[in-house]
């Protein structure tokens, strides 16, 4: 059973805008998925709620697939500066509430930014960012940056929180460190709602969210 309480529409299908959609489709969103590419669309097929061969730079043709009547769309075109502009003013036209546009450099996010776009990525430097990140702590397992100053960080135990209680840590006073949830070591399911009384394991995983600057400094966490 689909979800109701928003709808999709991908636009664009290479391996962003596919991965995008898929990922929303497995999370039981309606999505709508159109691309030029026949061949791309019968791939996706089976996966979406609607897949529509479509010119994303026809207005019209994005209104008959339906993109018109979606909460968010995304449009993975970044490499294209002309088709995903024009996809931005006809997403607007249609009355989208919220668009996503992919770009593949500053130029061009300036660009989808101007006509209309509310949110635009770069995937390939943010992963490079993340990437980087990681490597400069042992403890950083991963990290997304939520604004400038704050950042949502999954990251191994300081040894020395190991059988010590949350309560006992007191890490939002001392560290300015907000934890979560926690993963337990190769599981994929994170445990959200801890109690105070939850005492830390060896090999647990724990997701913060803290000061960007603090979690950036250079093994600070094995330094607790």
């Amino acid at each position: 059973m689909k979800r109701e309480d928003k709808q999709y529409a991908v636009l664009g299908l290479g391996i962003f805008g596919s991965t995008v959609a898929k990922t929303l489709s497995a999370y039981n969103y309606e999505v709508v998925a159109v691309d030029a590419d026949l061949k791309c669309v019968e791939r996706m097929a089976d996966i979406v709620t609607q897949a529509v061969q479509c010119d994303i730079t026809d207005k019209e043709e994005l209104r008959a697939a339906g993109v018109g009547d979606c909460d968010i769309a995304i449009v993975g075109t970044g490499s294209h500066l002309e088709a995903t502009v024009m996809a931005i003013i006809n997403l607007k036209e249609l009355g989208v509430p919220y668009i996503i546009a992919k770009a593949k450099n500053k130029r061009y996010m300036q660009i989808f930014s101007k006509v209309g776009a509310d949110r635009v990525v770069r995937p390939e430097k943010e992963m490079g960012v993340v990437v980087a990140k990681s490597l400069l702590s042992n403890s950083i397992i991963d990290m997304i940056d939520i604004d400038g100053d704050y950042s949502l960080v999954e990251l191994k135990v300081p040894s020395k929180w190991v059988d010590h209680s949350l309560r006992e840590l007191d890490v939002r006073n001392r560290y300015g460190i907000n934890v979560i949830g926690v993963r337990k070591h190769n599981s994929q399911k994170l445990i959200v709602s801890l109690d105070a009384d939850y005492v830390i394991e060896e090999d647990d995983q724990m997701v913060v969210i803290a000061d960007t600057k603090t979690i950036e400094k250079f093994d600070y966490m094995n330094k607790l």
